[in-house]
């Protein structure tokens, strides 16, 4: 007699493909090993990197198919570990993750090579979803727009940026003080 088994609700493996290789680049350990069990947990052959250094290297040793890849590490920025998968291999699929979300970094990482941008807290789901989007899919739209605040912020963000992160050239171009500047970039992103 044979019992019957229920079917899984979607199996993560079949949307991989052969080459399920990921590289996790984050400095925030605990956060790092979540993620990669979760990314185990659905499929993916996980490294970890806990610095661009070690990015860099893990990525010029073996390019991975997948990568999430912080943004703020210790000893520099995400952007030049997705400058060397990129330099290693064009086809990876590179979701950039961070805790300092703005409009103009995010860019820069898309016109690197990055599919997607994701601020943090993002659970595994968000992670795997947007790793394994096919091209032309579009993404939900947000259930809450971004408040007032946080266009303002995203704006002082992306000026910043393009004054090279000088304080000094950003509060002239936004016709503001300097330290007012300096006192609202220290802050985080407003919700």
């Amino acid at each position: 007699m044979t019992q019957d088994m229920p079917t899984p609700a979607r199996d993560h493996h079949e949307d991989l493909g052969p080459d399920a290789r990921l590289l996790i680049v984050d400095d925030d350990q605990p956060f790092l090993r979540r993620l990669a069990r979760a990314m185990e947990s659905r499929g993916f052959e996980v490294e970890i990197a806990g610095s661009v250094a070690e990015g860099i290297a893990k990525a010029k040793t073996a390019a991975p198919k997948y990568a999430v890849v912080d943004l703020r590490l210790g000893d520099g920025n995400g952007l030049d570990v997705i400058e060397a998968i990129r330099e290693q291999r064009s086809d990876t699929r590179i979701i950039v993750l961070t805790g300092y979300g703005n409009i103009a970094t995010a860019v820069t990482a898309v016109k690197l090579g990055a599919v997607d941008y994701l601020s943090k807290p993002a659970d595994a789901d968000d992670v795997y979803n947007a790793l394994t989007q096919r091209p032309g899919e579009k993404a939900d739209v947000p259930e809450n727009p971004m408040s007032a605040d946080r266009v303002r912020w995203e704006h002082i963000q992306r000026v910043y940026e393009a004054c090279e992160r000088n304080v000094s050239e950003t509060a002239r171009r936004l016709n503001m003080h300097r330290r007012t500047l300096q006192r609202i970039l220290a802050k985080r992103a407003p919700k």
